[in-house]
């Protein structure tokens, strides 16, 4: 007969092993073959094909992603990220830009002016300082030590939509997505396993002076672990902020979850918090685990993010939780 302290022993010695097994079980996700990158909306696709050209020569997933995301931000067409970005209601376009690797190192750019490519910015602030976000008029002097040059962003286009906008003067912020496009959120894996992510936007248009939204803030606008996954989110940031969105998707992964699956759970919880207050407000995730696996979900319909992997681009439409 085993005395007490034995069967003590040999049951917790049972009961770690089914914890360690259930752990590693829950980590073997079957590896897709060749890289993936995934970004948020259609424009999404033209970012896309930049960061495949990293990764089908054997590139690293933060080159990549910083690479591709710099395509919005350069393109003129794109009134939510960068250059041609729509300002704020003083007429200053201001940028907000986050990065994030496989160990866990970010940095990260808020109220950026004048400034073309503010995830760069956000990358230089990850490698070259103890900090993880600098803000306003320190990032900008930081990107000029960096030697980025400084750029006009307000556009003639978008300055003639801003003088628009001025007779009414309508003080209320309005998020991009209606326009069918808003923040570029992409993550990538490469040929080494190696999972990073980028988040970049100019933010509502007509928005406070100073306001900044989820899209610089690691754990809301972006989040990555190279042991579970990542996440990046679009749509009303101060919204995505209340719940730590992308965070919290990583973390549902964490525990056994699809990125599909993940996904679906943090935009129900999110509904069941703010019931009434969510109506109207656009909530969009998108995931992605360290076997390349990818999910998508969001509050209301509209959303859609393109997907490259194998060589082959398209986007996809996601699934959503109400009707407008």
């Amino acid at each position: 007969m085993l005395s007490r302290k034995e069967f003590l022993r040999l049951s917790g010695l049972v009961s770690l092993a089914g914890v360690v097994g259930k752990s590693a079980g829950a980590s073997q996700k079957k590896r897709k073959s060749g890289p993936v990158v995934v970004s948020t909306w259609d424009f999404g696709l033209q970012a896309n094909a930049a960061a495949w050209e990293i990764l089908k020569n054997n590139g690293y997933a933060l080159d990549a992603v910083e690479a591709g995301v710099a395509v919005p931000e350069r393109d003129p067409r794109v009134t939510s990220v960068g250059l041609g970005g729509f300002p704020d209601r003083d007429g200053r376009v201001t940028l907000d830009a986050c990065i994030m690797d496989e160990q866990l190192n970010c940095g990260s750019v808020a109220c950026l002016e004048h400034i073309v490519h503010p995830a760069a910015v956000a990358r230089r602030v990850m490698e070259k300082t103890p900090h993880v976000m600098l803000s306003g008029e320190g990032a900008l002097r930081f990107a000029l030590d960096q030697g980025f040059k400084t750029e006009n962003l307000l556009i003639p286009q978008v300055e003639a939509a801003w003088k628009e906008w001025l007779k009414k003067a309508d003080y209320n912020p309005q998020p991009n997505w209606e326009l069918n496009h808003d923040t570029i959120g992409m993550l990538a894996l490469d040929k080494q396993n190696r999972l990073s992510g980028v988040c970049t936007t100019s933010g509502m248009a007509w928005k406070m002076h100073g306001r900044v939204g989820d899209s610089p803030i690691i754990g809301a606008g972006l989040y990555v672990d190279g042991e579970v996954g990542g996440a990046t989110c679009s749509g009303l940031g101060e919204e995505m902020i209340r719940i730590a969105a992308s965070h919290s998707v990583v973390e549902a992964m964490r525990s056994g979850k699809s990125p599909q699956a993940a996904c679906e759970a943090v935009v129900r919880r999110y509904y069941k918090r703010r019931g009434e207050l969510a109506h109207g407000k656009q909530v969009c995730l998108l995931a992605m685990d360290n076997a390349g696996n990818v999910g998508a979900f969001s509050l209301m319909p509209g959303f859609v993010y393109a997907i490259t992997h194998e060589g082959k681009n398209e986007v996809r439409k996601a699934g959503y939780l109400l009707e407008k």
